[in-house]
């Protein structure tokens, strides 16, 4: 498994939220959906992507925008514009004082907005819950990113615009898997920019040492690694291999595998059936009270509140990676 598969394997949209919105200025959209990620195309006109506590970034023709929730943010004509519009959960929408608006905004198949003929277009694609999207993805993401159609060329952005106009048999699958591919593709190009502030350990990869450790580690999580053994197949000390990992991917090989076991159970008991002792045996645990112990560690909830859903997890950090900052690339 290379490291962008690696990254990357996980958004499963499953009757993703997907919308046209069509509106004339001046216009303003608070979005508190509380959805895990959402992707914004601009088609026509001009709009701004206001994050709270963060800069607004200004969308162009073609530029796509990548938002990762749940924390809110609003979309408009203008960072000035005060919004008129709160969009919720499922796709809800109201007033600021809570008069509903999903009718009298709604223009046709997946199309609503303020003006039929309004001359701003963006079309919105939302993975509306934790499950569809791997948490390690959503790590490696800021909050905001933007990519500039001069920086980028994908020809799934006039596909599904067509798509979404369209009712059809099988048409939810069809849009579910479009956004996976278009989701993808633009992660693809803008993990390759340096101002990606890429995780440590996906940088750490191009090192013929540590990366080594890692893709035996990501192959086969099962394995009873340790240090010894990695760095006996990686032909280097274990003082070696610890130094430079620790050095190159900010933590311990330990720490990371325990990291990376868990983030793996963590999406398969959110996208499969298997038993906890299942999921447990196939990452690398001798069962389910062992994943249980590491899971409420290092989570702070139980694996079977993360697949229910239960229990806000409290997970930790490590200090190498950190949030980054919202990225708009030149």
């Amino acid at each position: 498994m290379d490291a962008l598969a690696g990254l990357l394997d996980g958004p499963r949209a499953r009757e993703a939220f997907l919308l046209r919105m069509v509106m004339s200025p001046p216009w303003s959209v608070r979005v508190e959906d509380e959805a895990p990620l959402s992707l914004m195309c601009l088609t026509e006109g001009a709009a701004w992507i206001v994050p709270d506590g963060g800069d607004p970034v200004r969308l162009h023709p073609g530029d796509l925008a990548i938002v990762r929730g749940p924390v809110p943010y609003t979309v408009a004509d203008s960072p000035d514009t005060t919004p008129q519009v709160v969009a919720g959960p499922g796709g809800t929408c109201r007033t600021l004082w809570g008069e509903p608006l999903d009718q009298a905004m709604r223009m046709g198949v997946r199309t609503w907005g303020n003006d039929a003929h309004g001359s701003t277009v963006v079309h919105v694609g939302t993975y509306q819950v934790q499950s569809e999207v791997s948490d390690r993805l959503l790590d490696a993401l800021p909050p905001l990113v933007h990519l500039p159609a001069d920086t980028w060329k994908c020809p799934l952005l006039p596909f599904l615009a067509e798509e979404m106009e369209r009712e059809e048999p099988g048409q939810s699958v069809m849009l579910d898997r479009t956004l996976d591919l278009l989701l993808v593709a633009a992660l693809r190009s803008w993990f390759a920019r340096p101002e990606a502030h890429a995780p440590a350990w996906y940088v750490a990869l191009g090192d013929p040492v540590v990366g080594r450790a890692l893709r035996l580690m990501q192959d086969d999580p099962a394995h009873p690694w340790t240090v010894a053994s990695l760095a006996g197949a990686c032909g280097v000390s274990r003082a070696q291999l610890a130094r430079r990992f620790h050095e190159l991917a900010g933590e311990p090989p330990m720490t990371h595998l325990t990291r990376w076991r868990l983030d793996l159970a963590a999406d398969l008991l959110r996208t499969t059936n298997a038993t906890i002792d299942t999921v447990a045996r196939k990452v690398g645990y001798s069962g389910s009270f062992a994943l249980s112990a590491a899971f409420k560690r290092v989570r702070g909830i139980s694996p079977q509140e993360h697949r229910t859903g239960t229990a806000l997890p409290t997970r930790r950090r490590p200090p190498s990676a950190p949030r980054a900052r919202a990225i708009s690339t030149p």
